[in-house]
């Protein structure tokens, strides 16, 4: 997605420390389920499957649209209540159709509303919710290495 303005789009937002992840992808791609992970870990939701991006002072805001309801869904389980944090700005992008075998990849990023951020694939494997925590917690973004 690529322009200026705001826009609404389908995927889920979690925060924490007033930055925010950015989880894209297909329906049933996962991103309700890696929200919950992060959210099990202490992160808050801003919004499950459509999240409002609008620009800000230079960076990609990302938070609830004014209809959304306060859930966010549990595969095989159900609609799940919980509290939305509040808007916060985007620290990176996870698209869940996106995968890579290389432990360690080059940095990716993506276009969003004319704002670039890291891009990381959701494909990798149960570490990715620690690892993003992790990068929200500290406002850190992973070295880049020199492939071996």
């Amino acid at each position: 997605m690529t322009g200026c303005g705001a826009a609404t789009v389908h995927a889920t937002a979690v925060a924490l420390n007033g930055r925010a992840v950015l989880i894209r992808g297909a329906s049933g791609s996962g991103k309700s389920a890696l929200a919950l992970h992060m959210i099990a870990l202490g992160a808050g939701l801003i919004a499950d499957d459509r999240t409002h991006l609008s620009v800000r002072e230079g960076a990609l805001i990302a938070s609830a649209p004014a209809t959304l309801p306060a859930l966010i869904e549990a595969r095989f389980i159900g609609l799940l209540p919980v509290p939305l944090h509040p808007a916060a700005p985007v620290l990176a992008v996870v698209d869940m159709d996106r995968s890579t075998d290389e432990r360690l990849p080059p940095p990716a990023t993506c276009d969003i509303l004319t704002i670039t951020l890291p891009l990381f694939a959701g494909d990798v494997g149960g570490h990715l919710g620690p690892a993003l925590f992790l990068m929200l917690k500290t406002g850190s973004l992973p070295i880049p290495c020199p492939n071996p």
